[in-house]
C-alpha cells in the first residue's frame, strides 16, 4: 500500500504529541507498567500513527528555517538557548518519523537519505553543544547538500510513498525488537555501542505510545508505557550525553564496557518480565 493523501489530524492532536515527546526523557521514579501489555494494533491504527508522525514533521518546520538555523550555527555555535530548543524540537521531528518508519513500514527501516539527514543533525547538535569547530563546520556542510531542493523533494515524496506493514507483522517485529533487547542485558557490561542500541529499542517503543496516546488520550495503557518507557529513556540519555561528550574530547569512554546502572537495569528486567513473547 502506497498513500499520498494521508489523514490529517486537528492541531489539539499535534500539541497531545509534542508534548509526549517532550517528555520523553522525564524519569518519574513511580511509574509502573501496565498490568498486561496488549500488543494488538489493527491495520487502521498503523496507518493512524504513521499518518499523525508524518504531519508531526510536515507541520512543524520549513526547509528555509531549518537551513537557516544550521548556517547560523556554523557562523556563531554560541547561540540563544530559544534557538537551541528550536533546532532541538526539529531534530526531535526527525527522530520521532525516522521510527515510525522503522516501525510501520513492511521493511522496518527508514528511508536512506532521511535516516542519514536524522543521523547527521545529531552530530551537529553534539557539535555545537560540545563546542566542536571542526565537526560544526564538517556536519553542516553534509546538512547544505541533505537540505537542497532536490534531495528535499525526494526525501518528501519517499516519506508518503511505502508499504505499511500488517498487524501481525508489526507485533512479530515489536516483539524481535524485545528479544534483541534481552540478549544485549544478558551482558554483564555493554560498550557505548551496544548502550546506544539498548537505547535505540526503547526510544522506539516509547515513539509508538507517545503516538498511540496522543491519538487515544483515553487509552491508559498507552500512557502507562510512555511514561514507563520514557523513565528508561531518559536515564539513558544522560548517561549518553556524558559518553559522547567525552568521545569528541577524545576520551574512550564510549569505548569501553560499564556496567548498566542497578536502577536502569532493573526497570529494563521488569520491562522484559512483562513483554509477551
Amino acid at each position: 500500500m502506497t498513500n499520498n493523501t494521508w489523514e490529517k489530524f486537528p492541531e489539539d492532536t499535534i500539541e497531545l504529541l509534542f508534548t509526549a515527546v517532550e517528555e520523553d526523557d522525564n524519569v518519574d521514579e513511580h511509574t509502573s507498567l501496565p498490568g498486561v501489555i496488549d500488543l494488538r494494533c489493527p491495520h487502521e491504527n498503523i496507518y493512524q500513527n504513521y499518518a499523525l508522525c508524518l504531519q508531526f514533521w510536515r507541520d512543524g518546520f520549513t526547509r528555509e528555517e531549518l537551513l537557516g538555523l544550521v548556517e547560523k550555527f556554523i557562523k556563531n555555535p554560541d547561540l540563544p538557548q530559544a534557538v537551541r530548543m528550536r533546532y532541538k524540537y526539529i531534530r526531535a521531528r526527525y527522530k520521532h518519523l525516522r521510527f515510525a518508519q522503522r516501525l510501520y513500514s513492511k521493511k522496518h527501516q527508514s528511508f536512506g537519505l532521511f535516516n542519514t539527514t536524522t543521523v547527521v543533525l545529531g552530530h551537529f547538535q553534539d557539535a555545537f553543544r560540545n563546542g566542536n569547530q571542526k565537526n560544526l563546520k564538517y556536519y553542516g556542510a553534509i546538512l547544505r547538500i541533505l537540505l537542497s531542493k532536490p534531495i528535499w523533494s525526494l526525501v518528501s515524496y519517499a516519506m508518503s510513498h511505502f508499504e505499511l506493514e500488517t498487524e501481525s507483522g508489526f507485533i512479530a517485529y515489536r516483539q524481535s525488537q524485545i528479544r534483541t533487547l534481552g540478549t544485549l542485558i544478558n551482558h554483564p557490561q555493554l560498550t557505548g555501542e551496544e548502550f546506544h542500541d539498548v537505547r535505540k529499542i526503547v526510544s522506539q517503543q516509547v515513539s509508538f505510545y507517545d503516538t498511540l496516546r496522543s491519538i487515544n488520550p483515553g487509552n491508559q495503557q498507552a500512557y502507562e508505557m510512555s511514561r514507563f518507557l520514557a523513565a528508561i529513556n531518559g536515564i539513558m540519555g544522560d548517561q549518553h550525553d556524558v559518553m559522547v561528550a567525552d568521545k569528541l574530547s577524545g576520551g574512550s569512554m564510549y569505548d569501553e564496557a560499564t556496567a548498566l546502572e542497578p536502577d536502569l537495569r532493573l526497570r529494563l528486567e521488569q520491562l522484559l518480565a512483562h513483554y509477551p513473547q
